[in-house]
């Protein structure tokens, strides 16, 4: 009973992915321009105006652009399943609960991003040489870093009536949260009575100890906490926001 239940779950989240995904990436190549472009393009602007002294932070702000943007665009994406193909409304109908046709969704972002983070594992491997426990961590930093943009990007989406209102937020999110805060630079560079500004992105935080695991920025192992609670709050405060007050089923 528990294997077919199990069965069943995976199916369904495969059908998310092939739904919004796979389908896209067959028919539709040119958009895989624009996945691998996103990141890039800032990292290659970093290193140009720094002269590849920052070439690191880039690496590491182009995984942290990256893994952020695929849980933001999750918003677009529903919103458009949502609104013009109504298909929230026959998944609400119908034995899949909104766990699994989220993580479907979700999961379907990373391999649509796929060829981009695949350019940056190659970067990484070349000029990072991180050790394994640090590697790990900086891995554990991308993935709370797209939980939380999971949970925001659901939220919104269950809100959302139309896809250009949709298409709006996820720019301006991804421009106020990956693209402003220092992700793709350390801190630093940000002149002091600015940088309290930097810090109302969570982004920042993730930035900060992803630098420090993998030695690009000296923090002291206080600051390092301070940052993994603050970055594990507003993931929990907007997972919980997402339970609590997404509009699952309309009312």
């Amino acid at each position: 009973m528990m294997i077919a239940s199990v069965k069943k779950r995976l199916n369904q989240i495969a059908a998310g992915i092939l739904v919004n995904a796979i389908y896209e990436m067959k028919n539709y190549p040119i958009v895989l321009i624009n996945t691998v472009l996103s990141p890039l393009s800032f990292l290659i602007l970093i290193v140009f105006v720094s002269r590849g002294s920052l070439l690191g932070y880039a690496i590491i702000g182009g995984f942290i652009m990256s893994m952020f943007s695929n849980g933001i665009a999750l918003q677009g994406d529903l919103s458009h399943l949502k609104n013009d193909f109504k298909l929230q409304e026959m998944v609400v109908s119908s034995p899949a609960s909104a766990g699994t046709y989220v993580t479907g969704m979700a999961l379907s972002e990373l391999i649509y991003s796929s060829p981009a983070l695949a350019v940056l594992v190659v970067l990484a491997a070349i000029y990072l040489h991180a050790p394994f426990p640090q590697g790990m961590l900086f891995f554990g930093v991308l993935l709370t870093m797209f939980l939380t943009s999971i949970a925001l990007g659901f939220t919104l989406a269950t809100f959302s009536s139309d896809i250009v209102q949709s298409f709006a937020f996820s720019r301006l999110i991804s421009t106020l949260f990956s693209t402003l805060p220092p992700v793709y630079y350390p801190i630093t560079l940000i002149p002091h009575p600015f940088q309290y500004l930097a810090y109302l992105s969570p982004t920042t935080y993730a930035a900060q100890i992803a630098q420090n695991a993998l030695g690009f920025l000296a923090l002291s192992p206080r600051t390092v906490e301070l940052d993994w609670a603050v970055l594990l709050t507003v993931t929990l405060a907007l997972f919980l926001v997402a339970v609590k007050k997404a509009r699952w089923r309309e009312k």
